[in-house]
């Protein structure tokens, strides 16, 4: 059966190629254009490769116009109700779910890479008390890579699967440190005797003077969260990690990398400027304020949270994370100084999805609304939101770049241009130019 293909002429010289049409198991078929420069000497220009497939992917899949987001193939509505954050990270790595034996296995296997090489602990030393956690994240999970630069063959499938074990166990090690280190508390040691998310939230709160009480809400409310980022598609970060690593640089390098892409405000930053925006707002009274400069077309001013450049629908995990948010905010002390807050974001929610100029332009509660909501909840300092989401992202990097590795088309990642600077020209001596 012959193949689909698209006929691209060069209308200059009359020279006609046939590019195949590749299908995936869901989403727009992809034109290859491998040939386009042997055979008409043309590249294509794509700003942002907002219409460029990367690679070929098996992890996930989302469709924006449906609000579906799957991993492996699973809807994210059925592993964020029904699983955790750690088997998410395994179906991830793996492609399938573990069986109980499976994931005891896994279990053992983070509990055991879950501490950090004393001499690493040191390196918080070398950051001021008040520098931005992202700004420490970079730099400590970079560092981290000279640790493991001799064990770490990227050509040894082992080595690969060891280095991602290693990379999930630690994230939460290295982000509790770097909250620690900001308030000027003594480091808390990991406990094997918790589970994932138990014991990042008491290597989080726990002081070496007293017993720390987990809540069980809290505890779930921040294992969907990790769900709900682990992964989604090449977005900005995850293609830097996959540009990173295609040059074969230690694979903590490449998260590094990643690391620093998701602290833009336009990426991973958004959550923060959530709780920035509501924290401007102040009161309740005055929202409607607030929501004529969003709707005034002279006004520059921006609803923060709302929306989403790939979702034209709702985002699912938004659905998903909504419940979990009001079921938080239920629990809190209803005298919490946190209340006004909540309250500002709950009237904007109510607003966005009555609201006809909100409906029409399809600006519904997005991930990030909720997310930094939660977390505010949690007692989580804002500037530390984004170090929640690049431990979470972790999972699905470290998962793409084990991909990336295993392609058999693998090769270095090379962009193209077009040039639009001056032509050629000679070099005048200083003393000779006008």
């Amino acid at each position: 059966m012959k193949s689909e293909t698209v006929t691209i002429t060069d209308n200059s010289t009359g020279k006609t190629i046939e590019c195949p049409i590749h299908k995936g198991t869901y989403g727009a078929p992809v034109i290859d254009t491998a040939s386009l420069y042997k055979e008409l000497g043309m590249f294509t220009i794509d700003p942002g490769f907002t219409t460029t497939a990367s690679c070929r992917s098996a992890i996930t899949y989302l469709d924006g116009e449906q609000g579906v987001l799957l991993h492996r193939g699973y809807p994210i509505e059925q592993l964020a109700n029904e699983s955790s954050f750690l088997e998410v990270s395994y179906l991830l790595l793996h492609g399938e779910l573990p069986t109980a034996t499976e994931f005891v296995e896994y279990e053992n296997q983070i509990k055991n890479y879950n501490n950090v090489h004393e001499h690493l602990m040191r390196f918080f030393n070398g950051y001021r008390y008040d520098a931005h956690p992202m700004s420490i994240m970079v730099g400590v999970t970079g560092a981290m890579a000279s640790f493991y630069h001799e064990t770490t063959n990227v050509k040894n499938s082992e080595d690969r699967m060891r280095i991602a074990h290693r990379l999930i166990a630690k994230m939460p090690n290295i982000g509790s440190k770097v909250y620690k280190h900001g308030i000027g508390e003594p480091f808390i040691y990991p406990d094997n005797s918790l589970g994932y998310i138990e014991n990042l939230m008491n290597m989080m709160f726990a002081v070496p003077s007293q017993p720390f009480e987990l809540h069980p809400k809290a505890v779930a409310a921040l294992d969907q969260l990790m769900i709900l980022h682990a992964d989604h598609e090449q977005n900005a970060s995850t293609s830097t990690v996959r540009l990173a690593g295609s040059s074969e640089a230690n694979p903590l390098a490449a998260i590094s990398a990643g690391i620093s892409t998701l602290w833009g405000k336009a990426h991973g930053g958004a959550n923060e400027a959530v709780l920035e925006m509501l924290e401007e707002i102040g009161d309740v009274k005055n929202i409607p304020k607030f929501i004529a400069r969003a709707k005034d077309k002279e006004d520059s001013y921006r609803l923060m949270g709302f929306g989403h450049r790939v979702y034209k629908n709702f985002d699912p995990r938004a659905t998903i994370i909504s419940k979990a948010c009001h079921e938080v905010l239920d629990d809190m002390d209803q005298n919490s100084e946190l209340r006004p807050l909540m309250q500002i974001a709950m009237e904007l929610e109510k607003i966005a999805l009555e609201d006809e100029y909100f409906i029409q332009r399809k600006l519904y509660p997005n991930v990030d609304f909720y997310s930094g909501i939660i977390l505010r909840a949690l007692s989580i300092p804002t500037n530390m939101f984004t170090v929640f989401f690049a431990m979470a992202r972790s999972a699905g990097w470290i998962a793409n770049w084990l991909e990336m590795m295993e392609d058999p088309d693998f090769r270095i990642g090379r962009p193209r241009q077009l040039y639009i600077g001056s032509e050629r020209r000679d070099y005048v001596a200083m003393d000779k130019r006008g």
